[in-house]
Parts: structure tokens; sequence; C-alpha cells
């Protein structure tokens, strides 16, 4: 129901500046309080990079403005909680005088707007001048202007000493959801007598730590059904959401009649577990006798075959909607496709291969790439060389959960 506030009158109203920001520091919007501050019209504002239109000082080795304002905006990205600046010094150039700075001073909290999938889709930087405040405080003499530096300097540690506990809290709960996580996946082992290369990466950000999973279970005969999944959010309850998932396709592996109906089951459980709502998975079932792979997908990246000559076949024959994201309970496709002794099976979550403002089918090429130039390693072995060459260097901003068999 709609409220029938008018929350672009409120943002233009806000007594202090605030600026709203695209994850890439492009200004979409201004309110008048900032328009009053920086002295700059909003059309030469709006749609530019934020230090094009504020630079740091270039005349000044010692200006650290700019700096500090991406450090903080960037680590309200990469945290998904608001950043608290201490007071700094950003000066300014002077409305129709370029080249010339003015001194000017600042207190700033840059916060993220999350979108429904948890990831930043806007930044709200709101800023005081303080200004004035300094200059008062410097034309004060002896023992008030020291007063008045040690509460400023208080505050700034106050700030702070926040900011570090929210880190600290931050850190223990991706401990915890680390460890609860390392609980729950099976340790790598061997299924019948086959064995998988295992691996699970955790997301680079401190609670971006999300419900990848993986489940091995042995089937009568020469059998085995391999899966992977991946629940939509973040933190402990995204890990407790996996967990309830996982479990409950692992005993549904063990009682229907091939991955397709597994996947019914798990989807008909899903409608039970709050959180569960948009989980992808993929299971596949591997008959070593009739050396052929069935499998059917719930909206997850394709499984992949490498194939002994090196050509590179992903299974997507049998793909259909997440978990819970039909009305009504429908049949979902099964596929299979035969495989050649020596033949390595691949499957993984979608951080292995997604990258932002970046389509998936390139992630697709990339992996298949990697897989066709790493033709010939061990499981084990090719499943660190595609982490080490497919994650970026400072870590992906989502969890990676893989599995490597050879057929």
């Amino acid at each position: 129901m709609s409220t029938g506030i008018d929350y672009e009158a409120v943002f233009r109203a806000l007594p202090g500046g605030a600026v709203l920001l695209t994850p890439e520091l492009v200004i979409l919007d201004v309110n008048e309080a900032h328009l009053r501050l920086s002295g700059r019209p909003r059309s030469v504002q709006i749609g530019r990079y934020l230090f094009d239109v504020f630079p740091g000082n270039p005349d000044d080795p010692d200006a650290s403005g700019a700096r500090g304002l991406e450090a903080s905006l960037r680590r309200a990205i990469a945290t998904r909680a608001p950043d608290a600046m201490p007071l700094h010094r950003y000066d300014v150039e002077a409305p129709g005088r370029p080249g010339v700075y003015e001194e000017r001073y600042w207190t700033t909290v840059n916060a993220p707007v999350l979108g429904p999938d948890g990831e930043v889709t806007l930044l709200v930087h709101r800023v005081e001048e303080v200004t004035e405040l300094i200059r008062a405080r410097r034309a004060e003499s002896g023992v008030e202007r020291e007063r008045m530096e040690a509460q400023l300097y208080s505050r700034a540690r106050e700030l702070q000493d926040i900011n570090d506990r929210l880190r600290q809290v931050q850190a223990r709960e991706r401990e915890v959801v680390l460890a609860l996580q390392a609980a729950m996946l099976p340790a790598p082992r061997p299924v019948g007598h086959h064995r998988a290369a295992v691996r699970y990466q955790p997301a680079a950000g401190t609670l971006n730590v999300c419900g990848d999973w993986y489940e091995l279970t042995d089937l009568p005969g020469d059998r085995m059904a391999v899966a992977v999944g991946d629940v939509v959010g973040h933190g402990l309850e995204a890990a407790c959401v996996m967990g309830q998932l996982r479990s409950a396709l692992s005993a549904a592996m063990l009682v229907t009649s091939g991955p397709a109906r597994a996947l019914e089951v798990l989807g008909l459980y899903a409608r039970s577990v709050d959180g569960a709502e948009s989980t992808t998975a993929v299971q596949v079932s591997i008959d070593w006798t009739a050396h052929v792979v069935s499998y059917s997908s719930a909206g997850h990246p394709p499984p992949v075959l490498l194939h002994p000559d090196g050509t590179v076949e992903f299974l997507d024959r049998a793909t259909d909607p997440p978990l819970g994201a039909r009305p009504e309970h429908v049949a979902r496709p099964e596929a299979r496709t035969p495989f050649a002794e020596g033949t390595v099976l691949v499957l993984y979550t979608d951080g292995l291969i997604e990258r932002r403002r970046e389509d998936i089918d390139v992630g697709l090429t990339r992996l298949a790439d990697s897989l066709a130039h790493h033709q010939g390693r061990d499981p084990e072995s090719l499943a660190d060389a595609l982490l080490a060459e497919l994650l970026p260097p400072g870590g992906a901003a989502d969890d990676t959960a893989l599995v490597i068999i050879r057929l």
C-alpha cells in the first residue's frame, strides 16, 4: 500500500547535503542543500563521475580528501554497511575560478542501498560542512582552542571506534558462517570407488558469505548423484537455508528415479522454508555401466563435460526456473548424454563465472577456454587451476563451489 509520501520531495528538502551515486560513483541526483554547499548547478553534476566534478587539489601534495572519500565509498560497497568518515579536509574548486581551491572541512557518511538480490544498487553520500567551525576554532586562542581540538579529536575517535567495532562484529559473523558451512558441507571422500575433487571458496567481502553447497551421493549399482546449489542472500540466514536444502536434496537423490524428480521434490520442500525462494540447483546422475549422465537444472549455470579430445560440452538441454519460481507444481525436464571413459564432469556455482556488468556468456566462454587449456590434468590439480585462473585476484564478490569428477 502506498504511504502517500513523496520521497523525492523529502530527499530534496533534507537539511544536510546528500548525493545519490551508482556503485561506479556516477552522480544520479543531488539535493538542494548539496547544491548550496558545492556551489555547482545540478546540470554540471548529474551523470558525471564524482571525482570529475570534485577533483582533489593538484597543487597540494598532502591533499587526501579525494583519496579518503573514495576509500570510504569502496568500503561501503564491499561491506554493504554505512561507513562514517572522521572530520577531514577536502578542498573544493571555487565556482567560476578554475584551478583555485578553497579550504573546506567536512563530516561524511556513505551508506549503501541494497537491491532485492543483496547487491549494492545505490550509494547515499551525506555531507555536512564544518568549515566555519574550524575557522572559529582557529580564531580562538590558548586553552579554549585546545579544548575544542580535543573535543573534535574525541568525536573523530568515537566514530573510528564505532567503525572498528562494526568491522569486528562483521568479521565474527563471517567466521561463524564459514564454520557453519564447513560443518554442513560434506568432506572430500570416495563415493563408491570414485573420487571427486571438491572446493568451496568464500566470497571476498566480510558479509558476502553465501549459501552455496555441493552434495555427492552413492547410488545402487555403479552410479553416483552429484549436485550443486546456490541460495539467494548472504550471511547466517543463507547458510542455514543452505543446510536444510542440501539435506533434503541428499535424501531425495536416494529415493527418486532421477535428477528431474529429485529437484521436483526439493522444490516442493523449498516452499516451506523461509528464504529458499529463487534458490538455484543442478543435479547430475552418473551411470558408469551405461556410460550415460542424466541431468536437470533449476535455474543454475550448466554443468560441463570436458571430453578426452579436448572439446567442451555444456549440459544445457534440461533447464527450468529456480526453486519456488512457479506458483503451481510443474514436472521438470531431464536430459541424458553419453560419455567416453576419461571425460571430466564439472559442476560449479555462479561465483566461478559471473562478473558485474558482464554477460554470463562471457564467463561461460572463459570457463570453456580454461578447461580446454588444462586438458589432461587430474581432478585435484584441475580444480586448483580453475580457481586460480578464473577468480579475480582480490577474490570474487560471490561464493564459489566446485565439483570435478573424472568419468
